[in-house]
């Protein structure tokens, strides 16, 4: 127990560790989720529900498909969308695939994507038409050789699919122009895989999930390089964590939790896209979160219990004049990530929804979460919480001796099964 002391705030029934070996890979955690939960649903996206078993079969035709380009296991698949219902299908479908995810920002500039399907290796692409100008322009400097395109409403049915994609590209003009000969529409790509079949791919606990790419506040932008078992451990950690308060949802109500943060960032890669599946929660996709009104218009119509956000999220939503068209009721966690949270917004958000701000702290590197505020806390604190279940942090001074000394700076040293491999090619 001494040399981790901070077991002692745990909540009652949250455990010291985790046991990530009980899924030998991501894809078995997903394949449990598809055959135990298959008639619930998955992803709510602009008022239409994707079941467990849809995107199961959609994402078993994608893969089919992707193999059937000649990538070998292990290559690199970039996608580069927001939160529309293709994102987590894409990801299912590349890892189930045998390939490693590569997260890209939609919002990059053409150098900076040239830089990391350069530095990746990428050898496709899965795009949103919105930003196939700028892949359009650094794309001849790129291994990439597949593009497969898609758009707002493919997923959305025929009519509103149609309708979505007019507003999109002709009314809100969203949509650049651009030529990117050869590329497939990802509608076309599933048909063709569903015509093929999906090999079965031997992947390991140690075998690269994910290439995730760091800020590059420290120069040049780096890719984290998380391995099967790293994400999983991070799920197992966090539902652990979130449990206290995550068992208290009534019986016969679907876990569900409200998915603001873009997917290709860590946070909610892990603790909105992944964390739902071990659960078979219910993940509701807002696209853009900068439309405050839409959000909120959205968050509406569901009843849910999680909401991972950032602190200008938590700030712009508690203070816009619709945030009680909204039922907050069943809020059971907020959790703050990402940036830290300040003292006045946290204070307003329990003000107005009677859930405290829990903040955490992690980064890419450790897939991402690595503390957190006990989920039971019933103020915000102001602090990053305690080391989750497995981990062990200590603070360094510039010799890399332990700073013992209360107030003295140190850097944080985190140790844990979530803790990535290395950085993509720098050792």
């Amino acid at each position: 127990m001494t040399d981790r002391p901070w077991l002692a705030s745990y909540p009652q029934g949250v455990p010291a560790d985790i046991d990530p070996s009980q899924y030998p890979s991501l894809v078995a955690l997903m394949d449990e989720a598809f055959s135990k939960y298959s008639d619930r649903v998955a992803y709510s996206f602009m008022g239409k529900d994707v079941t467990y078993a849809q995107t199961d079969s959609l994402s078993n035709a994608f893969a089919a498909y992707l193999q059937g380009l000649g990538l070998a296991k292990g290559d690199r698949v970039a996608i580069m969308m927001p939160n529309v219902p293709q994102y987590p299908v894409t990801v299912a479908a590349i890892l189930r695939a045998g390939f490693v995810v590569v997260n890209v920002n939609p919002l990059y500039t053409p150098r900076e994507l040239e830089h990391q399907l350069k530095d990746s290796g990428a050898k496709a692409i899965v795009i949103i038409e919105n930003f196939a100008a700028t892949l359009q322009s650094c794309i001849a400097n790129t291994p990439v050789k597949h593009v497969v395109l898609c758009a707002m409403g493919d997923q959305l049915g025929l009519l509103k699919g149609a309708l979505v994609n007019y507003v999109v590209r002709n009314v809100k003009k969203m949509v650049p122009t651009f030529e990117l000969p050869g590329a497939v529409r990802f509608n076309d790509a599933v048909a063709q895989g569903t015509r093929g079949t999906l090999r079965k791919t031997d992947i390991r606990p140690d075998d690269i999930a994910l290439l995730q790419y760091t800020g590059g506040t420290t120069g040049v932008s780096k890719g984290a390089v998380l391995l099967h078992r790293n994400i999983i451990a991070n799920v197992l950690q966090s539902e652990a964590w979130n449990n206290p308060v995550m068992n208290k949802i009534p019986a016969g109500q679907q876990p569900t939790s409200v998915c603001a943060l873009p997917l290709y960032h860590i946070f909610a890669f892990t603790v909105n896209m992944m964390l739902s599946m071990r659960t078979g929660g219910k993940t509701i996709l807002i696209p853009n979160p900068r439309d405050l009104p839409a959000v909120l218009k959205e968050l509406s119509k569901h009843t849910f219990h999680s909401f991972p956000a950032v602190n200008t999220l938590f700030n712009g939503l508690a203070n816009h004049p619709d945030f009680n068209t909204v039922n907050w009721k069943n809020l059971k966690v907020s959790l703050g990530g990402g940036m830290a949270v300040q003292g006045a917004v946290a204070k307003l958000w329990l003000e107005k929804t009677g859930c405290a701000v829990c903040e955490g702290y992690g980064l890419s590197e450790t897939s991402p979460s690595a503390s957190c505020n006990p989920v039971t806390s019933t103020e915000f604190t102001g602090t990053i919480g305690v080391p989750i279940p497995g981990t062990s942090m200590k603070l360094l001074d510039d010799d890399g001796h332990e700073v013992t000394t209360l107030g003295q700076p140190g850097e944080i040293a985190i140790k844990g099964p979530q803790v990535m491999a290395g950085y993509w090619q720098r050792p």
